[in-house]
């Protein structure tokens, strides 16, 4: 098994003992995403700005892997809040066509960095 892992400034950089992605043949496996600004390392404020950080940051990481959001087969999203939900869909749409990806949404006591969502995923290639 080839494991390539995958960086991109484009995104911010791992806070923890983990990669921004993992490729393992033409799979890609996306670590999970908050609304952390790249250049900055804070979190960028409201719920609403956190979702769509969240997916360009997601994006950034695909497209370093090689591959793109339309590429996601899979996806989680964990909210503190249950009622940004409809917030996420409407989101999702502006960086997501179908057919959509496989999903969960999930509510959650709390993130890292007190962020409000967080998002992980898995890439075919």
């Amino acid at each position: 098994m080839a494991k390539e892992i995958i960086h991109t400034d484009h995104a911010p950089k791992a806070i923890g003992t983990y990669s921004q992605a993992v490729k393992v043949d033409g799979t890609v496996y996306l670590s999970g995403q908050i609304g952390l600004d790249p250049a900055s390392m804070e979190l960028v404020d409201g719920v609403e700005a956190q979702i769509h950080r969240v997916f360009t940051n997601l994006k950034a990481v695909a497209e370093a892997s090689g591959g793109s959001l339309s590429d996601v087969v899979k996806l989680n999203v964990f909210l503190t809040d249950l009622s940004n939900f409809a917030l996420v869909n409407s989101i999702m749409a502006e960086y997501f066509t179908q057919p959509y990806p496989a999903r969960a949404a999930v509510g959650v006591a709390s993130l890292p960095r007190g962020a409000l969502v967080e998002a992980d995923g898995v890439i075919v290639l």
